[in-house]
């Protein structure tokens, strides 16, 4: 195991084991004084060796993958065959068969919403649903087949193309990577449009042979947990010509290869990389990019030339991960259409962003060269019990004049520099985003310090075209009265905008998932993917 698959291992067996239900306990025993020597290695293996029955269990491997090794949930789309769908051909004895009867087009788009095993023996069924499975692009779960591997190789042998999509996720045999080339060949030769493709063998290093990269057809592409081929010696030819959608889950790869593979995709539109991908600075430079999500710990974020990119989305879902722990960078370059722009971290200490050429601390002078007038939707997290972090949000909102959606998550503090009243929000100046622009303000993680209501009674008295804002609730409260208590301050508090209403709202997804799913971050018919689901316990507080 190299040292970066070493340190991948390690990070992740600490970051999801410990909040883990049933492996939880299992890392507090390993590190108990029983084990006082136990090194980062052997916690890893002795961690595989339970990960192991859990993984052999009747849907071990999904499982296993949502709640420990990584969460690939967020990134990999669902397969596009139902689960519950099941082949039946039983008629009673004066039944018409009107199903073989409808056109071969509606045939071949039912026999593709079935398990690849029940579509494939459609053929069996009468001499007009014969052909129907071999003329209709294939749509493969490895998960609906068994024994897997040889399952695999007999129907990407027998069905001549093309293939629809593509999902391969649940093995672990030795022989994997062998057969695994065998299949990526013959994926490009017949056609594939869209590949899923996890490594299920964590941690062991596996390298992605390079043969995937000779799938000119694929429109959709999501990689899980591989070691990226080394792209040096490459040829600089358009690889991906119809590549829309990329994700990368946990791939290590260098700066490089990421280069790589935006230069050689000349219609990509939309990416993710997920995963803490150590060293990995993410340097975007694409002209059809239209939406970027990041989730997890990255060096730098780096907007250097995408003229199309609309949304940049960054979950930092594991916080700290990096070995070094350096300060991350968001750098914003040219990216003339950019609309969504969160979360961003004002904790100087963790996160720097950099417009243009200047970075923005609690002291710069802002100016047209440190704006980025486009953004509408804006999220970043602050905790307003540090006051150096505080002092940045107003330097911030300056650098974003025309936000009309506000998101800010109050984080979490854990020792406190000082209580922020009124005096110091109103000595930070007027704030135009704020005063002109902002109609809708959602506060989330609301725990009802008094540096947290200092800064809404400051908002609610400078916000002159405010129309609604959104109260999401920290865990923690446990009762309406409580709220209410922490809230009475805010009903004496004049308001600019008295057409302004105010609801406040529980905690209804306290790992915020909803951040985290690139699903909805991609999905361009969601306007604000920040926005969460409404509690039935929501209530007015106008």
């Amino acid at each position: 195991m190299d040292t970066r698959m070493s340190n991948f291992a390690l990070q992740m067996a600490l970051n999801f084991v410990r909040n883990d239900d049933e492996l939880g306990p299992l890392f507090a025993s390993l590190c108990s004084p029983e084990f006082p020597a136990a090194t980062m290695e052997t916690l890893v293996l002795k961690l595989g060796g339970q990960l192991l029955r859990h993984w052999r269990e009747p849907g071990g491997i999904d499982g296993v993958f949502a709640r420990f090794v990584f969460p690939t949930h967020y990134t990999l789309p669902d397969p596009p065959v139902s689960a519950d769908a099941r082949l039946c051909a039983l008629l009673t004895q004066d039944a018409v068969d009107c199903l073989s009867r409808l056109p071969g087009a509606l045939l071949g788009n039912i026999v593709s919403r079935l398990p690849v095993k029940d579509a494939a023996r459609t053929a069996a069924l009468s001499r007009r649903w014969r052909p129907v499975w071999r003329s209709t692009p294939l749509v493969l779960v490895d998960a609906d087949l068994s024994p897997a591997t040889s399952a695999v190789s007999c129907v990407l042998a027998e069905h001549p193309g093309p293939f629809r999509c593509v999902h391969i996720r649940s093995f672990y045999m030795e022989e994997f990577t062998g057969l695994l080339t065998s299949w990526l060949r013959i994926l490009a030769v017949k056609g594939i449009q869209e590949l899923v493709l996890v490594n299920s063998r964590w941690p062991h290093a596996i390298d992605l042979p390079s043969t995937f990269l000779d799938m000119v057809t694929l429109t959709r592409l999501y990689l899980g947990l591989w070691k990226f081929p080394d792209t040096a010696d490459l040829p600089r030819a358009s690889l991906f010509p119809n590549l829309r959608q990329l994700g990368l889950c946990s791939v290590l790869m260098e700066t490089k290869d990421l280069d790589f593979i935006l230069d050689r995709s000349p219609v990509l539109q939309t990416l993710c990389v997920e995963g803490d991908l150590f060293q990995l600075r993410l340097r975007l430079v694409s002209q059809s990019l239209r939406c970027v999500h990041i989730i997890g710990s990255f060096e730098e974020i780096f907007v250097v030339d995408a003229p199309c990119l609309e949304r940049l989305i960054h979950s930092e879902g594991n916080k700290g991960c990096t070995p070094d722990a350096t300060c991350s960078k968001v750098k914003i370059g040219r990216a003339p259409k950019l609309h969504l722009l969160g979360y961003l971290e004002l904790d100087p200490g963790n996160q720097v962003l950099k417009v243009g050429n200047t970075i923005i601390k609690a002291g710069t002078k802002v100016t047209p060269r440190t704006m980025v007038p486009s953004v509408r939707i804006l999220a970043f997290e602050v905790r307003f019990g540090v006051r150096n972090d505080a002092k940045m949000v107003p330097r911030i909102l300056r650098c974003f004049p025309n936000v009309e959606t506000l998101h800010i998550k109050s984080g979490e503090t854990h020792q406190s520099t000082g209580k922020l009243n009124m005096k110091f929000w109103h000595e930070s100046g007027t704030i135009e985003c704020i005063r002109s622009r902002v109609k809708r303000l959602v506060f989330h993680g609301f725990r009802g310090g008094q540096s947290e209501l200092a800064f809404l009674k400051f908002f609610f008295e400078s916000a002159l075209v405010l129309k609604e804002v959104v109260i999401l609730l920290a865990p923690g409260f446990t009762s309406i009265e409580e709220v209410h208590s922490r809230l009475a301050s805010l009903g004496s508090t004049k308001r600019a905008s008295e057409a302004s209403s105010v609801l406040v709202i529980g905690c209804s997804d306290p790992q915020g998932d909803y951040i985290r799913s690139f699903k909805r971050g991609s999905d361009i018919s969601i306007c604000d993917p920040f926005e969460v689901i409404i509690d039935a316990n929501a209530f007015d507080h106008a």
